[in-house]
């Protein structure tokens, strides 16, 4: 497989760009992308799921793409190692009776030498809002206080 670059040791300048390639990706909700992004054996834990695999993870967001409409993602970098990096998030979305939710979180990810990510820990709230509260536009810097 060809690199995923950048790939690790990060600097903090190669870990914003690994965290923006995220955010880019999933807020394209396209699940074949955003899962070619990790190991074939990649290892996840997003909430109360457990998941292995790059076909789990595809499955599993298709699902989340499915239910989670109109969905929007900012993610920040909160600090990282040689091959670990470790960010907070946002997403907004609404189901399909039109409630809106926001989702805060922190995830902690751990990549290959190729730069692809071997291990992804998620944990998540949400917090029901409304339409005119909504806050959250990808790619535009640091997240809003929770």
């Amino acid at each position: 497989m060809e690199p995923r670059n950048p790939v690790p040791p990060f600097t903090a300048e190669t870990a914003r760009q690994k965290v923006q390639a995220a955010e880019d990706a999933w807020n394209t909700k396209d699940a074949s992308r955003v899962a070619g992004a990790y190991t074939v054996d990649t290892v996840w834990r997003n909430r109360d799921e457990q998941l292995v695999g790059r076909e789990q993870v595809k499955a599993f967001l298709e699902r989340k793409w499915e239910r989670e409409q109109d969905y929007r993602l900012r993610k920040n970098l909160w600090a990282f190692t040689d091959d670990r990096i470790a960010v907070r998030f946002q997403y907004e979305w609404h189901d399909d009776q039109g409630q809106w939710y926001r989702a805060y979180g922190n995830e902690n990810w751990q990549f290959d030498a190729d730069g692809y990510m071997a291990r992804r820990e998620a944990s998540i709230n949400d917090v029901p809002i409304d339409e005119a509260d909504l806050r959250v536009t990808p790619g535009e810097g640091e997240l809003p206080p929770f």
